[in-house]
């Protein structure tokens, strides 16, 4: 009777270790997320509040030669900086939740398909999408790509969101002609990139030991 109890004991002990351990992983994977900045109309407010970020967005312009204002322009549009943002969910008679329309997923809502591809591309297979410098980088690359494979120049944001959004064959084919909300979203992305342009020419220099704007051409 009494070795019962005791074996009872220890696996009751053994399950609370495991759902305690469990609820502080819960606990510590959600405090991690990086919340959004609060300023998310100001690049300088936004490199000030997340310190990291401006490195990150740098190392990606080294990389593949897209301007901080437009990656940053192009990640604002798709998530307002949200480390875990997806798409909504459709409806199912109007009222039950149904599925998600797409795997978009995190800072640059990069589909899982598109994401492995760069992944495998660059050999940055621990990447991750809900990573501020992995979506930067995945942003960075996509852009080049587009530039490369569709003649874009790397300085217009609004055809590059456009070849974002759908895809470098749909817009090899044009396929946003038939999608006047589309294009006006696109006009937005280059409102934004000229505003985060002529706002980061004014304090780049608190984060760049090299002076500023004049490392990159925009």
């Amino acid at each position: 009777m009494h070795s019962l109890k005791t074996q009872w004991l220890k696996a009751s002990f053994r399950k609370c270790t495991l759902l305690a351990g469990c609820s502080l992983v819960l606990l510590f994977h959600g405090c991690a997320r990086t919340p959004p900045p609060k300023q998310i109309d100001n690049i300088c407010e936004i490199f000030r509040e997340h310190s990291g970020w401006y490195e990150d967005a740098f190392e990606s312009y080294k990389k593949w030669g897209i301007s901080i204002p437009v990656m940053m322009a192009i990640l604002h549009q798709e998530s307002k900086y949200v480390s875990d943002a997806k798409p909504p969910r459709t409806t199912c008679l109007w009222i039950f939740p149904g599925p998600r329309p797409s795997s978009a997923y995190g800072y640059a809502q990069a589909k899982d398909e598109t994401w492995e591809e760069y992944q495998e591309s660059t050999g940055n297979s621990w990447a991750d999408r809900d990573d501020f410098d992995d979506a930067i980088d995945f942003v960075g690359w996509y852009c080049n790509l587009s530039s490369m494979k569709c003649g874009i120049s790397k300085k217009n944001a609004h055809d590059l969101y456009l070849a974002y959004h759908e895809g470098r064959g749909g817009f090899n084919r044009k396929s946003y002609r038939e999608k006047k909300w589309l294009l006006q979203v696109a006009n937005k992305v280059q409102e934004r990139a000229n505003r985060y342009q002529g706002q980061l020419a004014s304090c780049e220099g608190e984060f760049s030991k090299g002076g500023g704007c004049c490392l990159w051409p925009f």
